[in-house]
């Protein structure tokens, strides 16, 4: 059924473009004549602002909600006026709207003074030779830029991620923060929970400054170059293997300048010997890394 409104349309249109009489076209349309000089005389100005208001306030509600919260405010509008106006400004249909995130702020990159005072962590993005796209879990100590895990897979959900840290744990003990980006995976309830209770702070950067978490983007620059722009990979086990003969190698032989040309191994080493720093966990003997050959 076409509505008088629609009708009243097609009637202009007629009369416009092929300069018909308005009797002639309200006859072919079945339209009555009184209808088409009626003049209404309400306003809705007043109910689209009210209603444009409450669709940018609560995007993700319907009109029930529209109209229960205006009827709490005092406005007597009829539900049928509402409802009218609610459709014709299309608010009906699914309105998409940007998930916000909590508000953050910019800190300067300090240098930790202790191992597992606070790791980076990010991801990065890869194919297969087949096509299928992989994704790479990096985590790095902030003290000594030591790369204490890759991991490798298909995918990464915030509990896959929670799983890494706890096997990280039995090796390494846990950070007292980790600076991550916005990413799903960090910003999830599942895995702010376990960060809480297990009294890790999680530090995020701003969104679109991956600079602020810029040790570990370093680090991302220098695998990507090395790895996975140097080679073809068939598998995930191929990628898994030269990820992990390249982070033996890199902590054990890469010269940082930040570091005074030593290498994630021998600034711990260093540390730890003179008294500056406590190892990671008591009675832990340093790995005895194999270079890549």
């Amino acid at each position: 059924m076409v509505s008088p409104a629609i009708k009243r349309q097609m009637c202009t249109y007629l009369v416009d473009t092929y300069q018909q009489s308005i009797r002639r076209v309200c006859m072919v349309l079945s339209f009555c004549r009184s209808m088409w000089y009626y003049q209404s005389i309400r306003d809705d100005e007043p109910v689209i602002a009210k209603l444009a208001e409450m669709a940018e306030l609560l995007p993700n509600r319907g009109f029930d909600t529209y109209y229960g919260r205006l009827r709490r405010q005092g406005y007597k509008w009829s539900r049928n006026k509402l409802l009218r106006v609610y459709r014709l400004m299309n608010l009906k249909l699914r309105r998409k709207y940007k998930r916000r995130l909590p508000s953050r702020y910019k800190e300067s990159l300090k240098v930790p003074s202790e191992p597992n005072h606070t790791w980076s962590m990010d991801f990065m993005r890869d194919a297969l030779q087949d096509g299928r796209k992989i994704r790479v879990l990096n985590i790095t100590d902030d003290f000594n830029r030591e790369a204490l895990t890759i991991e490798v897979g298909l995918s990464f959900p915030s509990d896959r991620v929670i799983r890494t840290l706890q096997v990280m744990e039995e090796e390494y003990g846990l950070p007292q923060q980790i600076r991550v980006d916005n990413g799903p995976e960090f910003i999830s309830s599942r895995m702010q929970k376990w960060c809480e209770k297990n009294g890790i702070k999680l530090k995020f950067i701003q969104p679109g400054r991956p600079a602020q978490n810029a040790y570990i983007e370093r680090f991302n620059r220098i695998f990507r170059e090395d790895v996975l722009n140097a080679y073809w990979f068939e598998s995930l086990d191929q990628v898994r293997l030269l990820a992990e003969q390249w982070r033996m190698d890199y902590n054990q032989n890469h010269p940082h300048s930040s570091l005074n040309g030593f290498s994630p191994i021998d600034h711990y080493r260093k540390a730890v010997n003179s008294g500056k720093a406590q190892p990671r966990k008591p009675n832990v003997t340093l790995p005895q890394l194999t270079a890549i050959t």
